[in-house]
């Protein structure tokens, strides 16, 4: 979506209900400069306040999402075309994380690694080698728990014996075993394990 076409719609939409920035945000609760944030393209309504923002502009969420105004002979296409969007959109942005997740866990071997190194050679003081070490196993220990929290929560599983797709509980995912982004789970709605594999989309 086009943070910056949305946040020029939003600023003419609310120029023309005759609303101020501070006048559209008390009607939100909101402070300002979040109203800012949105016509500078710098950021996007949070979901929870959409609908409260439409109806204070006159428009539709369809209209915001797109941030133009739809003419009603073309309202089903552009909706269709708005949550394919919206779908590519998470895609791009459950890849993004499950990317961010390899990085993490990368920079959490080396870092746990080159300390190990650093203690076992180049530090004699014994206090002081066994804190590198409880270090080195900490940041290993945070590192690989982010990884997981994303690994559990970017995209979706999808069971292998119903098609099922969703996301499972963290302790389903720490504890199954794995093969890369596959892991051996049971589905929550055909109740089998089966080898259930990392998907981007619900559909």
């Amino acid at each position: 979506m086009d943070q910056i076409k949305i946040g020029n719609f939003i600023a003419a939409c609310r120029k023309a209900q005759g609303l101020t920035q501070a006048q559209l945000a008390e009607r939100l609760n909101l402070t300002d400069r979040a109203i800012s944030k949105w016509e500078t393209g710098k950021g996007m309504p949070d979901s929870s306040v959409m609908l409260d923002l439409c109806e204070s502009l006159g428009i539709s969420v369809n209209e915001l999402l797109r941030g133009e105004k739809i003419e009603m002979e073309n309202y089903n296409k552009v909706a269709e075309e708005t949550l394919l969007e919206m779908k590519r959109e998470s895609e791009r942005q459950h890849r993004a994380m499950l990317r961010f997740e390899i990085v993490l866990g990368v920079i959490s071997v080396v870092a746990f690694l080159a300390l190990l190194f650093v203690a076992e050679f180049f530090v004699e003081l014994l206090p002081l080698k066994v804190g590198l070490f409880v270090t080195a196993f900490l940041l290993l220990l945070v590192g690989m728990g982010f990884s997981l929290r994303i690994e559990q929560t970017a995209g979706y599983y999808a069971c292998a014996c119903c098609g099922h797709r969703y996301v499972p509980g963290y302790r389903s995912v720490f504890f199954a075993m794995h093969m890369g982004r596959t892991r051996y789970m049971k589905c929550p709605k055909c109740g089998k394990r089966s080898w259930n594999k990392k998907v981007l989309t619900k559909e």
